[in-house]
């Protein structure tokens, strides 16, 4: 297995498909993709890590962010308290050219979190964008949780009513929502756990919800809606694919855990392969 190669590899347009685990795409994607699938090691068992491990000098790029930790708010990893245990000296628009904000204008309040189609709409109203950059990277924030069945996405929902709160406090529009991710359910009960098994569940109960988790478990519930989840992703991208004039590749910045080696969900610097191992697909036009 080589590593991903993520910018040294030849390609116009890049689908990165959050928290994606290879076994998992492997199983479902040609159903709406035709192509080449190999399996990669990425170079990061987060975002934040894998953002900062591959994004090192500057890049020609116009990059539609669905995850909030890749944005153009200039503000470092290491700022941020939901990155509390990051040290990554690193912000996106110093690295990359041209950084959309589909995490923040393409919420959906009901959903919780950004739907496929908000990247979509994003990359159509911004051509000129697409055009003047050397190459393009369209980031889903599928199949990571929240999960589009539920329609309850508790985690996002936390960043945004921090956003809110800080931006009453501070007057500002923007870097609350980053910053305010330390007052989330989750890191709070990890603080008090020390990160036990139980804590890293905690977030997965949220998303799934209790009912689910009592009748079929935790690994069999968050399962399924992930499946459907990045089901949900891959019917978008298909259809985003149709309209794209060159080389295309999707991948994931890293993948996700349902109890592997007693990990839940995905942390920084946390090589397992179900955190390492992405799909690297060449899609056939």
């Amino acid at each position: 297995m080589q590593d991903q190669r993520f910018l040294e590899s030849d390609w116009d347009y890049c689908v990165v498909l959050d928290a994606c685990r290879y076994d998992v795409f492997s199983e479902l994607y040609d159903e709406y993709l035709d192509g080449t699938l190999e399996k990669r090691r990425t170079n990061g068992s987060s975002t934040p890590e894998w953002a900062y491990r591959t994004f090192t000098g500057d890049h020609d790029i116009a990059y539609f962010s669905g995850n909030p930790f890749i944005n153009s708010l200039g503000i470092p990893l290491n700022e941020l308290k939901w990155g509390a245990s990051c040290d990554y000296d690193w912000s996106a628009d110093d690295h990359i050219s041209e950084v959309v904000d589909v995490w923040k204008h393409g919420w959906d309040e009901d959903l919780g979190t950004i739907p496929p189609e908000s990247m979509g709409e994003s990359f159509r109203a911004h051509k000129d964008l697409v055009e003047g950059a050397d190459r393009t990277v369209i980031h889903y924030m599928q199949p990571h949780a929240p999960y589009l069945s539920r329609g309850k996405g508790q985690k996002l929902k936390q960043i945004q009513k921090g956003i809110r709160r800080q931006g009453e406090q501070d007057g500002e529009t923007d870097g609350g929502l980053l910053a305010a991710v330390g007052d989330t359910v989750r890191p709070r009960v990890e603080s008090v756990l020390d990160d036990s098994n139980i804590a890293m569940k905690v977030g997965l109960w949220l998303e799934t919800g209790i009912g689910g988790v009592v009748s079929d478990g935790t690994r069999e519930t968050a399962m399924r809606y992930y499946e459907e989840n990045l089901r949900i992703a891959l019917a978008d991208v298909a259809e985003l694919v149709e309209s794209l004039d060159g080389d295309v590749v999707v991948t994931a910045d890293h993948g996700e855990a349902f109890g592997e080696d007693g990990v839940w969900e995905h942390h920084i610097e946390t090589y397992i392969p179900a955190l390492m191992e992405v799909p690297w697909l060449e899609v056939e036009n």
